[in-house]
């Protein structure tokens, strides 16, 4: 065997050493540099040899070198793939000598129950340990801290991580991570050292953690978090400035955990100062010469105490009036000059508006599949305008309205080498748009109900929705075929046209062997008076048809004698809703108005039918909320004839007069059955308060209640004294099956003979 000189095998870690102390001792180690006649790979089993020749910092014909030989080393080792990488040189051949690092085959996890394996899995693969990647102990030590940190956000400080490494054939490895979660710690005990101004009850009711709530279970508020914890703080701190309290300050945190890491104590030492009151609000710097109009904005009232959310709605009511008139980048800086002896204080708002400018170009990204026009013709602020913010934030919230994005966000950069021009970047983030409904409903009136819905909003990125709707309740059963074209015309007005067979069975005493069947069609256009406000006009087929003999109701009988069995009739419709709620599911402020005005003015059945609605909701602090809800219909037949019984109006259980029986208000049949009435009028208080133990949490919520109303019929007489009128409790609970209402109250005005229900629910619904 011929000698050969050798580069023997280097580990990562003493690599470059182990190099440099060849080099200079210049012994046996040390090649004389010479053409390379070819180079070997030896070793490989599943890395591709192109991966390392692609590494090596020489080819055949070069000439090789001791100081290329360890560039080679390094940059193989670099690729994270090799657990050892030799070098051995014999007679002008170079061969490269590999030994792989084993590929993780598979991951798994047991004793798992606070986490999904997917999301470990994906957390992992972040530390470079995941199938299919090279196996390395130290990322495996990485990823069993990582694991840990994980269970360190769920409060399970004593969570145990153990890393079985199985080999498996053709150099592949198990990796099993086995947990002992335990029990999670939990907060013990919350302390606020330094409060002399508020009580610590109610310092501590404006934290989301809490130590000993009744419904921890659930809200799961007694788990520690820092995140959480810091924004308790900033709770606290807010409150604090906005009841004068300028120097304010939490001075430190104190976390501490058992040694038995199942109890948590945090104790909080705040420093209230002074209470300071506002004595003058001053403007300085530029106001355009418009001081008066910024004067009108100002929320903060001198002989008040100092209030820290105002002076920052101030300050963003500024920022956003200069945007009105183009300056994009103006600055205010609210500024206080305080008197410690008098306890009163200054505020100065000095603007600096900055340079007006236009905007350039918007451009729209992130929309792979709907359409430029359909996000364009959303925005109120136009290219080669002058920058608006007022416009810029309508239009971002118009947009976000369409529902076809999970994200909207508005960037505002400046053009290169102008001082007056910007461009505006709406950043989109599309979402699946089409949706398979499949959903059950109880009620204590309907009792069973299945519903399905196959919708698609963003038909083709189009804009346009198409949707197939099917109910099947006990008193009343729909199919709808629906689209809607938002954009109809380019003036932004809508048609909607809609297919539609519905069967009513009305709620009796007697049965229901009876019923009401009623195919349709009817198209409506939209028309925007403005941003709020929408008018409405349609027009319409109905054919109703009575069926059934038995137990028919006498108004039913008599009905059908004059129209017969069917009777058609082409409603026309007009209407107008304004929404200024703050939120559909779960309001706390805001109003919505809704009037609608259908005639029938052709066909057998001729009437007009009205219905007008008002709602407000009242915040009361932080937690509390006041919500005012009224109603009024009335309905009347035209040309001598009756009023059609099919469009009655209902009362009596939710949504109009509750603890009296669903529909059960109003005018009785001769045989017993409620057939409604052609005048309705109700109203209803309702007091949210938040459920104890679950913070700030608004979808669920108790609230007291208080409903008045009734139904009237033709003939009959409107009177205060026939109003009934019932108050209770309820719950109402944003389920993830849909909102859930369940109330219990009793009637405060009733008449012998009503139907009282006490307790009543229904999912689906909302006040």
């Amino acid at each position: 065997m011929r000698p050969s000189s050798r580069l023997s095998s280097f580990r990562p870690t003493v690599l470059c050493v182990a190099l440099a102390a060849a080099l200079q001792a210049g012994s046996a180690w040390a090649v004389e540099p010479f053409q390379l006649k070819d180079i070997r790979v030896e070793g490989l089993q599943r890395s591709d040899a192109g991966t390392v020749f692609a590494s090596l910092p020489f080819r055949v014909g070069d000439t090789y070198t001791d100081e290329k030989g360890s560039a080679a080393l390094r940059a193989l080792f670099a690729t994270g793939l090799f657990k050892d990488v030799r070098i051995e040189v014999e007679e002008g051949v170079v061969v490269v000598i590999v030994e792989e690092r084993p590929v993780i085959a598979n991951i798994d996890f047991r004793g798992l129950k606070e986490f999904d394996k997917d999301t470990l899995t994906k957390s992992l693969k972040d530390f470079g340990i995941g199938e299919g990647l090279p196996f390395d102990k130290a990322l495996a030590d990485r990823a069993e801290q990582e694991l840990k940190r994980q269970y360190l956000t769920r409060s399970l400080y004593g969570a145990e991580v153990v890393t079985t490494v199985t080999p498996q054939e053709r150099n592949r490895v198990n990796v099993t991570f086995t947990v002992t979660e335990g029990t999670a710690a939990r907060i013990s005990e919350i302390r606020i050292v330094g409060n002399q101004a508020f009580s610590e009850g109610t310092l501590k009711g404006l934290f989301d953690l809490n130590d000993g709530g009744w419904l921890n279970w659930y809200t799961k508020a007694d788990r520690y978090s820092r995140a959480k914890l810091n924004a308790d703080l900033e709770t606290l701190r807010a409150y604090y400035l906005n009841r004068g309290y300028l120097e304010f300050n939490v001075e430190s945190t104190q976390v501490a955990i058992s040694p038995d890491k199942q109890d948590i104590t945090i104790t909080i030492n705040i420093k209230e100062g002074q209470p300071y009151t506002v004595t003058a609000v001053k403007l300085d710097g530029d106001y355009l010469g418009k001081e008066e109009d910024f004067k009108t904005l100002v929320t903060v009232k001198p002989g008040q105490p100092y209030r820290a959310e105002a002076v920052a709605d101030t300050t963003k009511a500024f920022v956003e009036r200069f945007g009105t008139f183009g300056y994009a980048f103006a600055r205010i800086d609210p500024r206080t000059d305080i008197d410690r002896a008098t306890g009163q204080v200054v505020l100065t708002l000095f603007a600096e508006p900055q340079r007006r400018v236009y905007v350039r170009r918007i451009n729209v990204a992130g929309n792979s599949r709907t359409r430029d026009e359909v996000v364009r013709r959303e925005f109120r602020q136009f290219e080669s305008s002058w920058y608006d913010g007022r416009k810029i934030k309508l239009s971002r919230d118009r947009v976000d309205r369409l529902g076809y994005f999970s994200e909207v966000n508005v960037d505002t950069a400046e053009v290169p080498g102008t001082q007056d021009q910007v461009d505006l970047t709406l950043t989109i983030k599309e979402k699946p748009t089409g949706n398979l409904l499949l959903g059950a409903g109880f009620s204590s009136a309907d009792k069973l109900s299945l519903s399905a819905q196959i919708k698609q909003e963003n038909v083709f990125g189009s804009g346009n929705y198409l949707g197939l709707e099917l109910n099947t309740s006990k008193s009343q059963r729909t199919l709808v075929l629906s689209t809607i074209d938002p954009y109809f015309t380019i003036d932004g007005i809508s048609r909607s046209l809609d297919l539609y067979y519905r069967t009513v069975k009305p709620l009796n005493s007697q049965g229901e062997e009876y019923e009401l069947v009623t195919p349709g069609a009817s198209i409506r256009f939209g028309v925007p008076f403005s941003e709020l406000d929408t008018v409405f006009f349609g027009i319409g087929y109905e054919r109703t048809e009575i069926k059934g003999d038995v137990a028919l109701p006498q108004n039913y009988f008599n009905y059908r004698e004059i129209f017969g069995k069917v009777s058609s009739t082409v409603p026309l419709t007009i209407g107008w809703t304004r929404d200024g709620r703050d939120s559909a599911l779960v309001p706390t402020d805001g109003t919505y108005q809704r009037l609608n005005l259908e005639a029938g003015l052709l066909g057998d059945a001729r009437y007009w039918r009205a219905n007008a609605q008002y709602q407000q909701y009242i915040p009361l602090g932080r937690r509390f909320t006041i919500g005012f809800n009224a109603e009024a219909g009335w309905g009347k037949g035209l040309n001598g004839k009756p009023y059609p019984i099919f469009k009655n109006f209902y009362g009596g259980g939710l949504g109009t007069v509750r603890a009296f029986d669903q529909g059960s208000l109003g005018p009785v049949d001769v045989i017993g059955a409620y057939i409604g009435g052609n005048r309705r009028i109700n109203a209803q208080t309702q007091l949210y308060l938040p459920v104890p133990g679950t913070g700030n949490d608004r979808t669920l919520r108790w609230f007291a209640y208080l409903d008045a109303g009734n139904v009237w019929g033709e003939h009959e007489k409107i009177t205060a004294g026939s109003l009934r009128a019932s108050a209770g409790l309820g719950l109402s609970w944003i389920s993830p099956v849909g909102p859930l209402q369940l109330s219990y109250g009793r009637p405060i005005r009733k008449q012998p003979g009503d139907r009282i229900q006490p307790l009543q629910f229904q999912i689906g619904t909302a006040f």
